[in-house]
């Protein structure tokens, strides 16, 4: 019960910056699918960051495991393929639609009606997909350190220094 309770909490709390940071206005989106607005890649690299910085912290003082999944590229590569084409129909990605939903923007319902139908079609088409997609370029259980062979602590600065540069480059060019 705890569990759902805090999945609640974040949940709204994600929603509200979501609203509060404006990434959920469709021209916004349609900015970023244009590469003329960068807030929404802004919002996710921060994102990216904190919760990165959060897991490991949290993971090496033995508060959390983690719980890495098997890199696979056929079903990443053709995954990201219809999130992409999903985005650039909808304008709108999983989380800024529950968002849009939320703001009482009906278009972003049909985006959701959407996504649980495909989420039943992946559903049905699961035990194929396991047979094909999912042996195309199987690396197994692995994060980018343990590629590296290095401490996790190694990689994370490395990554916050490239994004706060891409950050500013983003700023320079009015982005």
């Amino acid at each position: 019960m705890t569990t759902l309770i805090y999945g609640l909490v974040t949940g709204f709390l994600f929603g509200f910056l979501l609203q509060k940071a404006r990434v959920i206005r469709y021209e916004k989106q349609l900015g970023a699918l244009r590469l003329q607005d960068m807030t929404i890649i802004k919002f996710m690299g921060s994102s990216i960051l904190v919760g990165m910085v959060g897991v490991y912290l949290f993971y090496d003082l033995g508060m959390a495991e983690l719980s890495i999944k098997d890199m696979i590229t056929g079903p990443v590569i053709i995954g990201g393929i219809l999130f992409g084409l999903g985005w650039g129909l909808l304008g709108y990605c999983p989380g800024t639609s529950a968002g849009a939903l939320g703001e009482g923007r009906v278009d972003a319902f049909w985006g959701i009606l959407g996504m649980i139908t495909g989420a039943a079609l992946f559903a049905e088409a699961y035990p194929w997909l396991m047979r094909t997609v999912y042996t195309w370029g199987d690396f197994g259980k692995v994060t980018v350190p343990q590629m590296l062979g290095i401490n996790h602590w190694l990689v994370i600065p490395v990554v916050i220094v490239l994004v706060v540069l891409i950050f500013r480059w983003f700023e320079k060019k009015g982005l």
